[in-house]
């Protein structure tokens, strides 16, 4: 019952933010530069010509211990789920198309829309 109580009271001061699609791509280690090259030099750019996705951060996975393969996670900030999928039917599939065109079955990738929690890291107890 407390925590559906601090869940409610939690939710009630939540305020609309910009929402994070994150997306975790695994490699083999002998495709890995090339991807790093076409997600900076290509992927990255045209996305942010849409408008739609803002704010990328791209970053190697360190926790990773597969010596085989490469992790690696991209994300973008984004207004809504109805914005994200507006961006995924005129722009997001095509370039996932064009992913595969270059990268075959050899990338795999997982996606998750994330919301930033109002308070971590705030000194919230009032002193």
């Amino acid at each position: 019952m407390l925590l559906h109580v601090k869940y409610t009271t939690f939710a009630k001061i939540n305020v609309a933010k910009m929402l994070v699609y994150n997306t975790t791509y695994t490699m083999p280690v002998a495709d890995a530069r090339e991807f790093v090259i076409w997600i900076n030099q290509s992927y990255i750019p045209k996305i942010l010509e849409s408008g739609i996705l803002s704010a990328p951060r791209f970053m190697r996975i360190l926790s990773h211990n597969d010596q085989e393969s490469e992790c690696f996670c991209l994300q973008f900030s984004v207004e809504s789920t109805a914005t994200l999928h507006k961006w995924y039917l005129t722009q997001g599939k095509q370039m996932n198309d064009e992913m595969l065109k270059i990268f075959d079955k050899r990338i795999v990738g997982f996606s998750t829309l994330m919301e930033e929690i109002d308070g971590c890291g705030e000194d919230n107890s009032g002193h």
